[in-house]
């Protein structure tokens, strides 16, 4: 079964712009997949501990018949490939794939809640989700446009 699946993407580490390139080149050659569009790219501020550089992000559309947990352990070899550690809660990272929406999944497992938690809360996917996809509504029945109204977009700028 095919699903569409939205992508966040960032990157403040390694030449982010580069990472993000490959990430998109990547997400096109995952297994049982086809990447159908990505948005634009957005420069914001790091919202993690201490000074940090800016982010690049933007969020790919994806179409795939990969399952929810096998596209995450997907997602997790590509960010390992190009040198990702975990060392520190929202800290600098080299690439950053998550899972945004996953069809009309709601889901809260142990190692993935969809859609994403923080969805909501963030400009640096939003506006790329709404350039992706201008009239989608979530899974709850929220209107993508209604979340972009009363988001803060201070420190993010469009590329």
């Amino acid at each position: 079964m095919n699903v569409t699946a939205y992508i966040g993407l960032g990157s403040n580490l390694d030449n982010p712009r580069r990472q993000i390139e490959w990430a998109l080149d990547a997400l096109a050659q995952l297994p049982g997949s086809r990447l159908e569009a990505a948005a634009p790219l957005y420069q914001s501020r790091a919202l993690g501990p201490g000074p940090q550089p800016d982010y690049i992000n933007t969020v790919a559309r994806l179409c795939t018949t990969l399952a929810p947990l096998d596209l995450l352990r997907e997602l997790l070899a590509l960010e390992t490939a190009r040198g990702r550690i975990r060392d520190q809660h929202w800290g600098p990272r080299s690439l950053d794939l998550d899972i945004l929406l996953y069809g009309d999944l709601v889901l809260a497992d142990q190692d993935l809640t969809l859609p994403h938690p923080r969805l909501a809360e963030r400009a640096f996917v939003l506006l790329p989700l709404h350039d992706l996809d201008p009239d989608l509504i979530l899974p709850d029945g929220t209107a993508l446009t209604r979340l972009l109204a009363r988001i803060d977009r201070t420190g993010i700028v469009r590329l």
